[in-house]
């Protein structure tokens, strides 16, 4: 039974990341300042089982309506013991829009953190060079 629940969970959570993936390595790379990132952990409640989840996501949209329309979607990754965790790329100005989606969808089969996040990468391979003399 531990088995079948693990492939089960395995291929359900799969399933959504491959579909959802849409990164665009040209706008990852964009300094764009009106572009912000944005981290969210979609940590499973483990006091429901898995199909208790899927079934209250269903139930409240959260496949259809997350992540908002031309929100980009960086990454989407499942950690398992943890959950999901997505970051998107989009205007500033939709903050507060992309919180009530996740509210309004997420909340009762997620619990969720919000982390503003940035890119880092090109910083940190500089900052390397510098500090071993490269």
């Amino acid at each position: 039974m531990k088995a079948l629940y693990a492939a089960a969970l395995l291929s359900i959570l799969c399933a959504v990341p491959l579909n959802a993936q849409q990164t665009s390595p040209a706008v990852a790379n964009t300094a764009d300042k009106s572009q912000m990132l944005l981290t969210i952990f979609f940590k499973h409640d483990q006091s429901k089982t898995l199909d208790e989840i899927n079934e209250q996501l269903k139930r409240q949209k959260f496949y259809e309506k997350f992540p908002p329309k031309d929100v980009e979607i960086v990454s989407w990754y499942v950690a398992m013991g943890i959950g999901q965790i997505v970051t998107l790329r989009f205007p500033a100005e939709r903050l507060r829009e992309v919180n009530r989606v996740v509210e309004e969808t997420a909340w009762g089969g997620y619990r969720t953190e919000f982390y503003p996040t940035y890119d880092y990468k090109a910083a940190a391979i500089e900052q390397q060079k510098k500090m071993t003399g490269q």
